[in-house]
């Protein structure tokens, strides 16, 4: 998938039906004098509903789609007929999208599960027809009740990617390099910061036929949690990612301080992304040799508080054992 087709935000507006007006019917039929009141119910107004669809990845379909409007119910007839309900509006969606009221900026809900339906706005009920109002005491009654309006409302569609592992870095740390070894994804790869601009998805194949899903996050700076860079914008799908993969190079300067400044941007953003499982990948190790490695394992057994290992994606080493771990950690 291109950047340029990758849409995680979305804003529309939408509207329901408006219920169909009973109605007053008066029953005429020959030989039949004074037949009574026998107006139907109007019918229901269509409903907006939006529905999760594991086969969508993105909300680009939804890009140029800014009104959903839902069919109105018809009115009711005699013979105390009911009108016909007013044709439902199904908005397809994929998993992980967080839907917003856009003024009020509340959350509704969120959809996670294929085939989950929700109504985001509720069509109107039809009226009663006056043949529900007949009484002793009011045998032919000549009123009816209107529909309910229609509900209309601004909402906003934000993505949250679903990967089981996310891709966290500086930029240039090789975070597309290794996603593009590691699955059949494209990424855009190139020698300055910032290559990476939208999410990029893969599938790890694995043993006996299993697999899982690896995203690649757009590097994150210092400060990103305060809008720098491009990490504030995409660090909501690091929030659906079950491993938190940290690549730093090993040509860092000090790659226990880059971890310790991916990590507080993290919590700065969203402290529970911290409960997360996390694993360290020390990338490009191709440029060390034995004792060089044996420098820097020294000192993250001493400093980094968290479990790690040496990899280069360009020379193949250590993928087999990562992919190997990341299933053991996905599995546990």
């Amino acid at each position: 998938m291109t950047e340029g087709n990758f849409v995680d935000y979305v804003k529309m507006h939408v509207s329901s039906g408006n219920g169909g007006k009973g109605s007053s019917h008066l029953h005429r039929e020959k030989y039949i004098a004074k037949g009574g009141p026998d107006g139907g119910d109007g019918g229901r107004g269509g409903h907006v509903i939006l529905r999760g669809n594991s086969n969508l990845w993105t909300l680009i379909h939804l890009k140029f789609k800014k009104h959903v409007k839902a069919g109105h119910g018809s009115h009711g007839s005699s013979g105390r007929s009911t009108g016909a309900d007013g044709e439902d509006m199904y908005v397809e969606v994929p998993l992980g999208t967080v839907v917003r009221d856009s003024e009020t900026d509340t959350i509704l809900f969120e959809i996670t599960e294929e085939g989950e339906e929700r109504i985001v706005a509720e069509g109107g009920m039809g009226g009663r027809g006056n043949w529900h109002f007949k009484n002793s005491v009011n045998q032919t009654p000549r009123y009816a009740q209107p529909g309910i309006p229609l509900e209309e409302r601004h909402i906003t569609l934000e993505l949250k990617v679903l990967a089981d592992v996310g891709l966290v870095g500086f930029p240039n740390a090789g975070k597309s390099t290794l996603l593009s070894v590691l699955t059949s994804a494209k990424p855009k790869i190139a020698d300055y910061e910032f290559t990476t601009l939208k999410p990029n998805l893969g599938i790890v194949e694995y043993r006996d036929f299993q697999s899982f899903v690896m995203a690649d996050i757009p590097g994150i700076i210092e400060g990103a949690a305060e809008g720098k860079g491009l990490g504030y914008y995409f660090l909501r799908h690091i929030e659906r990612n079950s491993i938190l993969l940290f690549l730093i190079p090993a040509d860092a300067k000090d790659i226990v301080e880059q971890y310790e400044i991916l990590e507080d941007e993290l919590r700065r953003y969203n402290p529970e992304m911290l409960d997360k499982e996390r694993f360290v990948v020390v990338s490009k190790s191709d440029m060390l040799d034995d004792e060089l490695k044996s420098e820097i394992s020294t000192i993250l057994d001493k400093d980094l508080n968290a479990n790690y290992m040496f990899i280069s994606s360009v020379a193949q080493q250590g993928l087999t054992e990562l992919k190997d771990t990341l299933w053991k950690m996905l599995n546990d």
